[in-house]
């Protein structure tokens, strides 16, 4: 493959980013849907002590963008940002170790789903892989709010099954990310 084939999939993605509105975001996830899907997580927090956050993000953020494909694989960069904002949201620091974050990345169509050291004690990335099926074909019949609530009730079912608790606070925040 000649330098010139391989650059062109790189500036059509980085195109794509620089492109699309962060605005997509919302358009994908409205303040409605954000509203059922917080409570959803609200509701299934109270039945473990495991903490959920969702992220939706339209684009990456140029730096990731620019490696994508050039100098890293694409999947090593999402898995690389939905780690980031593992961090940022702080899902790694629960007192159990059992912070999972759903993590969408729209422009190039990417899922992430991360779990705490705490929690991958107790499953396989098979696992894990099978509600990102799951939830993929969901989101390619355009179907985000179903899609994101069978993901949040196998996540869910997975955290009762290891980490019931009837008292216990609530770590992070319920809020849907959109960025």
């Amino acid at each position: 493959m000649t330098q010139r084939e391989t650059l062109f999939p790189w500036l059509l993605r980085l195109w794509r980013h620089l492109w699309q509105s962060e605005r997509a975001a919302w358009r994908a996830v409205p303040d409605d849907m954000v509203a059922r899907l917080t409570a959803r997580v609200r509701a299934s927090e109270q039945r473990h002590s495991g903490q959920i956050c969702v992220c939706v993000e339209a684009t990456l953020p140029l730096s990731y963008a620019w490696r994508a494909g050039r100098h890293a694989p694409l999947h090593t960069v999402v898995r690389q940002r939905a780690m980031a904002w593992f961090g940022r949201l702080r899902v790694w620091d629960t007192a159990h170790n059992n912070g999972v974050l759903i993590y969408l990345l729209l422009a190039e169509r990417r899922i992430e789903i991360l779990a705490d050291r705490g929690l991958m004690r107790h499953t396989t990335e098979a696992h894990w892989q099978n509600v990102v099926h799951g939830l993929r074909q969901r989101l390619q019949a355009g179907d985000f709010e179903t899609g994101l609530t069978q993901a949040l009730e196998e996540v869910s079912a997975l955290l009762v099954a290891h980490f019931s608790s009837a008292d216990h606070p609530n770590e992070l925040t319920d809020l849907i990310v959109r960025a």
